[in-house]
């Protein structure tokens, strides 16, 4: 089995996903790429492209649980292989709509997995989280740990891993590496890629950034009472470059054979809300205003990976700290106060970005 040369990448417009197209393109793929910017904006490929010196293929407006849609897509161009990063991910908002959190995060992956089947496409790369660890207990979280999620965001995702894993069980063709993501950080250190949330964030880092560019007043810390050396939740953070060049990496090991492996991608050492909140400090250059608040719903203590399965299987390892992502995140946020400029868009039917006809 070759390497995949041509990659679909559904959520292309988010966060992690921008980054992705543009390493990808960085290391002469071809891309195709569909989102519904629910989450994200269009103005995002330009940068993309500014940073890759290379375009993307061609762009799609869709929501990827519209099959007659995503069929379109895939009868246009000849695919590879895909990365999945499309879903939902916010803890928080799962709690408070988690029909929605399971049909899209759940009806987008079986919409995704049927359409590629339907034109013999069997390579996948799906982006998940550590969350589906959830209260686990054992620190730090190997792949063998029993999933414990708590929340919506966590059992959804939980479940499309689940429905991977079938699916490679019963259809040998199926080659999937699932890549249980950490706490993706940091922007690329051009500063014209980064985060980018639409309204409030609800990710620390992100609403760090509004904190210290004047946007925020203060940050909110949602529970000092955890059993942490500093009482706030400890997380495993990772640059967001260092998550995207591994799922680069996951592609090439596409080609290791059939059936379904798992992977944590995280640097392996956690980090608490305090620990971030110092050295979001350092990099913008004052102390950062916070006041204590109750703790979320489906927040955890602590989740810190062992990662030493990449490392071992692949060779591979996170070469940036807390401080560049904090760097990183700053020099993007200062560059960029509200974000991607001119990111609001008018309604209408599903557009490409390669000038041809609307796909319905």
């Amino acid at each position: 089995m070759s390497a995949p040369s041509t990659v679909l990448v559904t959520g292309g417009a988010g966060f992690i996903g921008s980054h992705a197209c543009a390493e990808l393109l960085d290391h002469g793929y071809e891309l195709i790429v569909v989102d519904d910017y629910s989450n994200s904006a269009p103005q995002v490929f330009a940068r993309v492209q500014r940073v890759a010196g290379r375009f993307v293929g061609a762009v799609y407006e869709l929501d990827i649980r519209d099959r007659q849609a995503l069929s379109a897509v895939f009868d246009r161009h000849t695919v590879d292989a895909v990365v999945h990063f499309a879903g939902l991910k916010s803890v928080g908002a799962s709690t408070r709509r988690p029909a929605e959190y399971y049909d899209t995060n759940v009806g987008g992956t079986t919409a995704l997995l049927r359409t590629m089947h339907e034109h013999g496409v069997h390579q996948l790369v799906f982006s998940s989280s550590c969350s589906i660890y959830g209260e686990a207990g054992a620190l730090p979280l190997d792949e063998s740990v029993p999933a414990r999620p708590t929340g919506p965001y966590a059992s959804s995702t939980w479940t499309c891993e689940g429905i991977l894993a079938d699916v490679c069980r019963h259809r040998p063709e199926y080659t999937v590496v699932c890549l249980r993501c950490f706490n993706a950080v940091g922007a690329h250190p051009s500063g014209l890629l980064g985060e980018n949330p639409r309204g409030t964030p609800d990710n620390l880092m992100p609403f760090l950034a509004q904190v210290a560019v004047g946007r925020r007043d203060r940050l909110q810390v949602f529970g000092d009472d955890y059993p942490t050396p500093d009482g706030t939740a400890v997380r495993d953070y990772i640059h967001v470059m260092d998550t995207v060049d591994a799922h680069r990496v996951a592609l090439d090991h596409l080609a290791d054979g059939p059936g379904m492996r798992v992977y944590n991608l995280g640097a392996g050492r956690g980090s608490s809300v305090f620990d971030v909140v110092r050295s979001f400090s350092r990099a913008c250059g004052r102390p950062l205003p916070y006041e204590i608040a109750p703790r979320r719903p489906g927040d955890v203590a602590t989740l810190v990976a062992d990662a030493s399965a990449v490392a071992r299987d692949w060779g591979w390892r996170p070469s940036r700290g807390l401080d560049d992502m904090c760097e990183d995140a700053w020099r993007f946020q200062r560059l960029n106060p509200y974000g991607y400029e001119g990111s609001a868009r008018r309604p209408g039917a599903d557009r490409r970005s390669d000038g041809g006809p609307p796909i319905r």
